[in-house]
């Protein structure tokens, strides 16, 4: 969960130019400068990472990325550490349906697009649709977690194209 706060921390401290010198700094292997992001926010104690999360909170500060993009980078994290820890939060419908309709559209962050191609998805607890193919229905917050990789949110879901979606879910 550490690693889950270090990254969230290094995107929120990351504007444009400093993005971009890092792109360039690991020749455009856009893992690699994640990686370097996130082992710059760890720190070498495990106070260090919750601490700098702490002080980044407020900030506005984002890489060139689409706000949405930065928006779902948070709902799916923060999931990412609360699921494990057995906490709920209700995100606003409209929020959920809107970091799930630029998912679906784009491979840019996340790897949304081409994971869900061929499938139709359907959200049980609001207006979210997209595709066509096999049924994947549940809450939008588990077909945007689903979406992003994450296998255990398949668990939340219904439908004949669950079990490909799973297949296509690299993230327990």
């Amino acid at each position: 969960m550490r690693e889950v706060l270090a990254h969230l921390t290094a995107g929120a401290g990351l504007n444009a130019a400093r993005w971009l010198a890092g792109v360039i700094r690991c020749r455009f292997d856009f893992d690699k400068q994640v990686a370097m992001r996130l082992a710059e926010q760890l720190g070498a104690t495990p106070t260090v990472a919750p601490e700098r999360f702490r002080h980044i909170v407020p900030s506005t500060t984002k890489p060139p990325l689409p706000a949405v993009a930065m928006l779902g980078e948070t709902i799916v994290h923060a999931e990412d550490i609360r699921r494990p820890l057995g906490m709920r939060r209700d995100y606003p419908i409209e929020t959920v349906t809107q970091v799930a309709d630029y998912y679906r559209g784009s491979d840019l962050v996340v790897l949304a697009k081409g994971r869900i191609g061929g499938l139709e998805l359907l959200a049980t607890d609001g207006p979210f649709a997209a595709g066509s193919g096999p049924l994947v229905s549940g809450t939008s917050l588990a077909l945007v977690m689903a979406m992003t990789g994450r296998t255990t949110y398949c668990d939340d879901l219904e439908g004949d194209g669950v079990e490909l979606l799973r297949s296509r879910c690299p993230i327990a």
